[in-house]
């Protein structure tokens, strides 16, 4: 069992993408294979570095997420057992056995589903400088990591690799959708993050924002697909120690934004990491 895994090698599987943690891969007409790597990112670049076993958290962390939330709109999962997965796909156990979900094949809306309970990061940097966040007007005077008057929907646009996401109006979404799916992507986004802040706070864990990405299928329905909630794509704070009015501790990738940061990162060139 390969227990490090910075790139997949499956020469019997149309690989389709590289992405920036997952490996994305043919199986037949109807099926993906989603392979999340030990790869990391931030600000959009991958370091040289991978995490040991940090696809593998990934892939459980999402398996329960599509789990819990299933009752508020379908998701993309079919297996994440190997054993129920074609015999082309079991041949390479050894890298992808706990780290691949095999997927139904969707049509990929081009926007990303952010949603934010707690104003941060890219979000409390436009609000200093304008009051708002994605160009949402909000009440004067909150503070840094202060929880919203309501959970907010703000998205972005998707990016090719070594590009960055642009953080858009919802009306700019709607012009790239059309106004039907934009609301419905919006209504359902809101209603995902709600029901998982809800039960990640029961656990002592406060989950600050996170995104979404959705695809339609063949029969027009939303489907939630990529992964969902983990730390690649959502901020979680310990709730004991949170406290408004300055970053947070953070379980997610935040210390190693801290990190480039610290070292004046140019947030365009792939470094190796300190050794853990």
């Amino acid at each position: 069992m390969i227990e490090s895994l910075y790139e997949s090698n499956c020469p019997a599987l149309k690989l389709l993408a590289r992405g920036k943690v997952r490996d994305l891969y043919e199986v037949d007409q109807d099926t993906l294979l989603f392979v999340a790597t030990d790869r990391i990112s931030a600000y959009d670049v991958i370091m040289k570095s991978p995490i040991s076993g940090k696809g593998k958290i990934l892939t459980q962390i999402s398996q329960f997420w599509f789990a819990h939330l299933a009752d508020i709109v379908p998701n993309h999962l079919v297996t994440a057992d190997i054993d129920q997965m074609p015999a082309a796909v079991q041949q390479y156990r050894d890298q992808l056995q706990g780290r691949s979900l095999l997927v139904k094949r969707v049509d990929v809306l081009p926007v990303e589903a952010i949603v934010r309970g707690y104003i941060t990061g890219s979000g409390w940097k436009e609000y200093q400088q304008s009051g708002t966040v994605c160009g949402i007007e909000l009440p004067q005077g909150l503070r840094e990591s202060q929880k919203l008057p309501r959970p907010l929907f703000t998205p972005s646009t998707k990016a090719e690799y070594g590009e960055h996401d642009e953080n858009i109006h919802p009306d700019r979404c709607a012009e790239i959708i059309g106004k039907a799916r934009a609301d419905e992507v919006a209504r359902v986004a809101v209603a995902l993050y709600a029901k998982a802040a809800e039960y990640a706070a029961s656990k002592g864990i406060i989950i600050a924002d996170t995104k979404f990405e959705f695809g339609v299928d063949k029969q027009g329905n939303l489907m939630l697909i990529d992964e969902a909630l983990t730390p690649d794509s959502s901020r979680f704070w310990p709730a004991a120690s949170f406290k408004v009015g300055r970053s947070q501790e953070s379980y997610d990738k935040q210390y190693l934004r801290d990190y480039l940061t610290s070292i004046g990162f140019d947030a365009q060139t792939p470094i190796d990491l300190p050794p853990t």
